[in-house]
């Protein structure tokens, strides 16, 4: 899979720009704040939703403008499409397929995937557990799309649980009777329980899959510097794996922690709760890996999700936003090998002298928001 061209309008510092992009390896070269990261943060918007840099949309919209949009053109072997959003900070975003009647715009994952590295995936590993969990959820929603929708009736039913709790907790603390308002608390454990089942299954999946690999990518990238493991830390303990013993599981916990729950007003048991730890050799990377080590670890972290959607059949878009000038020489050369052989590859860079030889290809210069292929 790879894109084709790409549109923007009123995206970032972009008015206007149409991009034609060939398979292999395209770099875009620019002084810093000239709008290369830009690019290919709203191909990754189109894979995820959601940007690598920001947490809203706001920020993705042109100053002055009410809107932005996205449209790439994506090939898949011998079929194309045509894949759109529109971006309404404030209100619902649009998204159209192949200029078709508007559709929601979780049913575009699927048609663009990436796997991006960036200087913000250090805090996979010396980050807090959100960055880790959001990784985790990222790579299950590209692994089957319609883990979108399980995502977000979590988070419906989750809102829904703390506000109840808050509700309860407020008028415990305030000599109120709580009875009343924990009337329907069953029904929405029941609701948590089987969400968080489906998004825990996906995750301890997608964790033993990415196990052997995120080893033999930090192995390639720091030959006897491991070896490297992925523990998944759950709210709720225990030794299940099938959906229907995950559901007990969680239920079972989300009963023995109420009392506290009530108390503090928040739900304290689910997958929004759990982290992954990652170990080097027999310590957690965090707050024991070097930065050199930590740095090794999120790329070969990033590296496994790519060779595990490879090998599933749809080969991402992968992206290198200004990473080589954060490695030194050795870790930047073993990258390069190891992704320049992908279908297609954009890669952002300050100065040529940062993408390395190995790295040939279609090249763009990036300066004051236009884009022109030299």
């Amino acid at each position: 899979m790879h894109v084709t061209h790409l549109s923007l309008a009123d995206f970032r510092s972009y008015a206007r720009v149409e991009v034609p992009l060939d398979p292999g390896v395209t770099a875009f070269v620019g002084p810093n704040g000239q709008g290369k990261t830009n690019l290919v943060e709203a191909i990754g918007y189109l894979a995820t939703l959601g940007s690598h840099r920001v947490a809203s949309d706001a920020p993705l919209v042109r100053m002055g403008a009410e809107r932005a949009i996205i449209r790439a053109q994506v090939r898949q072997g011998d079929r194309q499409q045509l894949v759109e959003l529109e971006l309404n900070p404030g209100k619902a975003n649009r998204a159209r397929i192949n200029r078709s009647s508007q559709v929601r715009p979780r049913d575009v994952l699927g048609i663009v995937r990436t796997v991006l590295f960036a200087p913000e995936d250090l805090a996979l590993v010396k980050g807090d557990p959100g960055e880790r969990r959001r990784f985790l959820d990222e790579m299950i929603t590209a692994r089957s799309p319609r883990m979108a929708g399980v995502r977000s009736d979590y988070d419906r039913v989750l809102k829904q649980r703390n506000t109840l709790l808050k509700t309860a907790a407020l008028a415990r603390r305030h000599g109120g009777r709580t009875g009343a308002d924990l009337s329907t608390l069953d029904v929405w454990d029941q609701h948590l329980a089987r969400a968080g089942a489906e998004l825990l299954a996906q995750r301890l999946d997608l964790v033993a899959a990415l196990q052997p690999l995120t080893d033999k990518a930090y192995e390639q990238l720091a030959p006897g510097g491991g070896p490297v493991a992925l523990e998944y830390k759950s709210s709720a303990p225990g030794e299940a794996h099938t959906r229907e013993a995950l559901y007990e599981q969680l239920t079972a916990a989300l009963a023995e922690a109420r009392k506290q729950e009530i108390e503090r007003g928040v739900t304290l048991v689910g997958p929004h709760r759990d982290d992954l730890v990652l170990k080097l050799g027999q310590l957690p990377a965090k707050g024991y890996a070097s930065h050199g080590e930590s740095w090794s670890y999120a790329l070969a972290l990033r590296l496994a999700s790519y060779d595990l959607l490879r090998a599933e059949g749809n080969e991402p878009v992968l992206v290198l936003d200004d990473v080589f000038a954060e490695l030194d020489t050795r870790r930047r050369e073993r990258l390069a090998e190891i992704v320049a052989p992908g279908e297609q590859v954009l890669v952002t860079a300050a100065v040529d002298d940062d993408v390395p030889d190995v790295l040939t290809g279609t090249r763009y210069a990036v300066s004051d928001g236009t884009v022109e292929r030299v």
